[in-house]
């Protein structure tokens, strides 16, 4: 056991609690600001939660790139969906490596490998947790607190070509959908 090791993996750790206070755009059913690190956990909720109907899969790596998705939020905060710039990825990543910087080098290269493997969408894996990514946001937003003046119009097309790549994120997203023209005819 390598006492150093262990003192740098909490120091990593500490970084990432920053995590947990990073606010999106996004409300709790009791009105509270969901911040990154509960986004991170129902995702993650969510991909065990229908493990079988995205089978086969690696359900240990679907978990790694869920945990680490959002990661590099954690210096410079979220980037709402309706305002997306175009260096977001590049900022992302640089804040991913300042968070790591305590960590040994193989485990970085293995995290790093990771996140970048989910903003390109690379493996099976990365693409259904993409999917997922905006399932959760969107779900989250037809069961918020949210605003009054709150766009629940811009959800039944945020996210398509991530939820259109696998028949079992369409038909999700087909019930989510749901969710939401609910809140859209509710508010009318």
């Amino acid at each position: 056991m390598d006492i150093e090791r262990l003192g740098n993996g909490l120091a990593f750790l500490k970084e990432a609690e920053r995590l947990k206070s990073v606010l999106r755009t996004a409300y709790t059913t009791t009105g509270r600001q969901e911040d990154t690190a509960a986004h991170t956990w129902r995702l993650c909720l969510m991909a065990m939660t229908f493990e079988r109907e995205l089978a086969p899969l690696d359900m240990t790596r679907v978990l790694k790139l869920c945990v680490l998705h959002d990661l590099g939020e954690a210096i410079h905060g979220d980037q709402p969906a309706i305002a997306q710039d175009a260096d977001k990825n590049t900022q992302e990543r640089l804040d991913l490596l300042t968070v790591m910087a305590p960590l040994d080098e193989a485990l970085k290269l293995e995290f790093l490998t990771l996140w970048e493997d989910y903003e390109q969408g690379t493996s099976r894996e990365a693409r259904l947790v993409k999917g997922l990514d905006k399932l959760e946001t969107i779900l989250q937003h037809s069961q918020g607190d949210n605003p009054s003046d709150f766009d629940y119009a811009f959800n039944l097309t945020y996210g398509t070509r991530q939820t259109d790549a696998e028949p079992v994120l369409t038909m999700l997203r087909t019930l989510v959908d749901g969710e939401t023209q609910r809140r859209i005819d509710h508010a009318e």
